[in-house]
């Protein structure tokens, strides 16, 4: 119950993104003679087929959850590439990070743009060195972090670009959707995205040689995983002493998903450009009510696609904030401090002993989203009198003063 004059909006953060059709299609699986195969097999392969003709690469792999893929990504990486440096934005969720970390990688750290909350490009440039190996961006809430110059710089010092685009299926930069402008890119299917299997994640790439490492390294590095009859001819031949259906070519991982994660998935995908569509009329009406005063109105929205909405204060205001924050309790709105990943990870003690000392003063962006930003959800069947019912509770909030229900 809402105290009196503060309407209940009763917003969570995701609703209903698991369906009565996707159960139905797991139920019709389930009941299907003979008994189908649980473990990864025909529905799992369908689903990267399916998934990697409707983001637009020749090669996908399902795995067990998006920092699953963030973890064979890297490991890929650190193989093709050596040891080194690798460029990473301060808001992003931990696991990114601790993938970095994992493979033998170095996290360098380059603040974010205001406006697109992804790695500034100047900044990235200006810190990219001969020990870069790679520049990991995340496209943060469904913003396109991509630019025409940083991928024109890297392209010139043959540096691989790895994307992050586990909060931004569908969002696109010139045309292409994000993760298809990468030497690999990593999705994420956790129950508050744009879809769901439940817990699962995608990589995806165009490169032959990293979707047969990707592929090994899903499945504690097994050759017979390998898609192509060469490469497994080839560990065979090199030790013609085991067993073939057990050569380890890496010391590696289990992160297979299940065929009934894969159906969900199928099911889900089909209606995923419909409700991406919703989601940019959400956001762009939320943000067209917001009071520019007050809060930051002018984000790059070209290309995005939002399953969230975000709530940052043009100006460090600890009362603004702190009202703002007794008002969406008040009316029953479920929120985020700090945007993606609870803000600032160089705040984050897990990597404290693990980097040199940072002056965080030098990450002035991502400090100020980390006290005075927010996400709100943004889901399909938001409608649009409660997202402007919640831009009225917002403004109304006092800047100067302490506000109580």
């Amino acid at each position: 119950m809402c105290p009196a004059g503060v309407p209940n909006l009763d917003l969570p953060l995701m609703r209903n993104n698991i369906t009565a059709e996707d159960l139905a299609e797991v139920r019709q699986f389930l009941a299907a003679e003979p008994p189908p195969i649980l473990t990864q097999s025909q529905q799992v392969a369908q689903f990267e087929r399916e998934w990697s003709d409707w983001l637009g690469v020749r090669y996908s792999v399902f795995v067990n959850s998006g920092s699953s893929a963030n973890l064979i990504t890297l490991a890929a990486l650190r193989w093709l590439v050596g040891p080194g440096e690798v460029i990473v934005p301060p808001l992003t969720w931990v696991s990114d990070i601790v993938a970095v970390l994992l493979a033998g990688f170095e996290p360098v750290f380059v603040d974010i743009d205001r406006r697109t909350l992804g790695l500034d490009t100047r900044a990235v440039i200006e810190r990219l060195s001969p020990r870069t190996k790679a520049v990991f961006p995340t496209h943060v809430l469904g913003y396109n972090a991509l630019t025409d110059e940083l991928l024109d710089e890297l392209r010139r010092r043959g540096v691989p670009l790895i994307e992050d685009v586990c909060e931004a299926h569908g969002a696109t930069f010139r045309g292409n959707k994000l993760g298809t402008q990468s030497l690999m890119s990593n999705f994420s299917f956790y129950y508050a995205h744009h879809m769901s299997t439940i817990e699962g994640g995608m990589v995806s790439t165009d490169d032959p040689a990293c979707y047969e490492r990707l592929r090994m390294l899903r499945s504690h590095g097994m050759v017979r995983e390998a898609s192509q009859a060469d490469t497994r001819a080839a560990y065979q031949r090199e030790f013609p002493d085991l067993n073939p259906d057990f050569i380890f070519a890496y010391p590696a991982f289990n992160v297979r998903s299940t065929e009934i994660n894969a159906v969900i998935g199928r099911s889900q995908l089909r209606r995923l450009d419909r409700q991406n569509e919703r989601r940019r009329e959400h956001l762009q009406l939320f943000l067209a009510r917001l009071d520019p005063s007050r809060y930051r109105t002018d984000f790059a929205v070209e290309g995005s696609c939002n399953y969230a909405f975000t709530l940052v204060l043009n100006e460090p205001n600890e009362v603004l904030r702190d009202n703002c924050v007794a008002a969406m309790r008040a009316a029953r709105v479920e929120f985020r401090r700090g945007l993606s990943g609870g803000g600032n990870q160089l705040r984050q003690p897990y990597l404290q002993g693990r980097i040199a000392p940072v002056d965080l003063s030098q990450f002035p962006q991502v400090e100020h989203v980390h006290f005075f930003g927010f996400y709100i959800g943004n889901f399909p069947d938001l409608e649009p009198a409660r997202i402007e019912a919640l831009c009225a509770l917002l403004n109304g909030m006092p800047a100067d003063r302490r506000w109580s229900p």
